[in-house]
């Protein structure tokens, strides 16, 4: 194309509207000219999908649940008024919790006030609020944040380290639907041994945000946690953010929380549109499909030039992943969907994977995020008339130049800045463009079965150490390789996990397994010492 050609286009494929000061820009898709009339049948039918999902209906199949989390920011449209007064109650009282938390007629027992915030949660109890703490928290937060979002005993230590002796003063939210998953449990417990050690009572300090009658409800009742707060089964983890999930701990952390409800609620109204290029959600969805030739081809790859978006790629791999891939569309047919995720952030990753995104595989799409506002006050000037911001942007749009001169697709979305209300659009955006992928594709998006076989696997392999344990504690001294264990508990298909427990086990002393070398690694004898 010659340069007024490629202006033409470019003002064909861009969503500018003022009043959010978002811009979406698909014109470097390599999108046909005729790319949108071509999907706008297929676009109808989705809109139509998601108007029933907001109007109340199974959006969710599989576990026969509305789909909800557009009402969190308009409680208005929520099918019935019980869930109104829900929403708005929650928030109310929210906000009214982290105010006293702030002012100090919410204090812990040993301590002044609660300067210090630990979230114990997993995938979206965690992700989300990761990103809304690392984006838009300052050193002058209230309550600085730390987090417990796996099941890895150095991470808990590293963290406790970190907090060292603030325990006193530190604020604990535990966040778990049903308080039965391990991980947020595992953390929770750690977390009370940790308190426990310094004289200290967890649930004088703590904060439960779980479903009414869930196990993790009913622990914080007998522990006499300071407050409890509300999740429904109409908000899945991954879209949670702007529940209790995630506003709790922003408002706890001093964050404007209204404002990101009220950038989300704007998105939302612009992606309710059924006029496609009005619509920046409906654009989204259409580029990967068209991109991806409806079947994921092509991954994404999301480069957010900005230190505080560092985490977005991180959220957007579950938001996208966990709601895409799917092995079954909503007839039950075999489809193997799904859209890849990867990325950082730039100009970093221009020193990383972008040498092969320009001249390798051309397996990808690019998602650059532009903000225009580059700091609060006055730039440096690092180069005759050139600020650092000046040099972070003519990276962008440089490698955006060398990325299309090569033939490789990319979109730019560009924000006003990073504040709460522009991330609480990103938010919505791309929970909206999720949605609609998902009709365009067939798929639901609102369920998680793999991640619930996960779960199950490791629950089977922790009932195999069990048993292990066991068996090896009547072979005495003499002790067992992990052949001879497995033929004894009846496990001979088992016997390649029961030599990865042995060794991880003889790895830790304090477990009480000792290893005597063999000829080969699978020839060690594994025995139970006294501890």
């Amino acid at each position: 194309m010659t340069p007024s050609e490629l202006w033409k286009h470019y003002k064909a494929l861009l969503f500018d509207d003022p009043t959010l000061g978002v811009r979406l820009d698909l014109s470097r898709m390599n999108l046909g000219a005729r790319a949108l009339e071509e999907g706008e049948p297929a676009l109808q039918a989705a809109y139509s999908a998601m108007d029933a999902l907001e109007a109340g209906g199974v959006a969710n199949p599989d576990e026969s649940r509305m789909v909800g989390h557009y009402w969190l920011r308009a409680p208005e449209l929520a099918p019935n008024a019980e869930i109104t007064r829900d929403i708005l109650e929650t928030q109310t009282r929210m906000l009214e919790f982290a105010a006293r938390v702030h002012d100090g007629r919410v204090a812990p027992p040993r301590a002044e006030r609660f300067r210090r915030l630990l979230v114990i949660g997993i995938g979206g109890s965690a992700l989300g609020p990761q990103l809304v703490a690392d984006a838009l928290g300052g050193p002058a937060d209230p309550l600085a944040p730390s987090f417990f979002d796996n099941t890895d005993p150095d991470g808990f230590d590293r963290v406790l380290g970190g907090l060292g002796d603030t325990l006193a003063e530190t604020l604990a939210i535990v966040i778990s639907k049903s308080g039965g998953t391990a991980e947020t449990r595992n953390g929770m417990l750690e977390a009370t041994a940790a308190w426990r050690a310094q004289g200290l009572d967890f649930g004088a300090q703590a904060v439960a945000v779980t479903r009414d009658g869930s196990a993790l409800d009913q622990h914080s009742r007998e522990h006499a946690f300071i407050d409890r707060f509300p999740m429904w089964d109409w908000v899945g983890g991954r879209t949670s953010e702007t529940s209790a999930v995630g506003l709790l701990p922003a408002a706890l952390q001093g964050l404007d929380v209204r404002a990101l409800l009220d950038g989300a609620a704007a998105m939302d109204e612009a992606t309710r549109r059924h006029d496609t290029r009005r619509n920046p959600a409906a654009l989204l969805a259409w580029a990967w499909y068209a991109v991806g030739e409806g079947r994921g081809s092509k991954a994404m790859v999301v480069l957010p030039y900005r230190d505080r978006l560092l985490l977005f790629s991180r959220y957007l791999q579950q938001l996208v992943m966990e709601s895409i891939g799917k092995e079954r569309d909503l007839e039950g047919r075999v489809v193997h969907q799904g859209l890849t995720v990867y990325g950082n952030k730039g100009s970093t990753d221009q020193h990383a994977f972008v040498q092969q995104l320009r001249d390798g595989t051309a397996d990808f799409f690019v998602t650059f995020v532009r903000v225009l506002r580059d700091r609060e006050g006055p730039g440096t000037e690092v180069a005759p008339g050139a600020t650092s911001g000046d040099f972070l942007d003519g990276f962008l749009l440089g490698t955006r130049q060398a990325l299309h001169e090569s033939g490789r697709p990319s979109l730019t979305l560009t924000l006003p800045d990073i504040s709460a209300r522009s991330l609480g659009m990103l938010i919505a955006l791309y929970e909206r463009a999720v949605g609609l992928y998902a009709s365009l594709i067939g798929i639901n998006p609102y369920h998680q079965p793999g991640v619930e076989a996960g779960k199950k696997a490791a629950a089977s392999v922790l009932d195999l150490q069990r048993r292990a344990l066991e068996v090896l504690a009547g072979k005495g001294r003499e002790g067992s390789t992990c052949e001879e264990l497995a033929e004894a508990m009846d496990a001979a298909d088992d016997v390649e996990t029961v030599f990865h427990i042995l060794e991880r086990l003889a790895a830790n002393p304090e477990r009480g397994v000792s290893r005597r070398p063999g000829k080969t690694p699978f020839d060690a004898v594994y025995s139970v010492t006294e501890r």
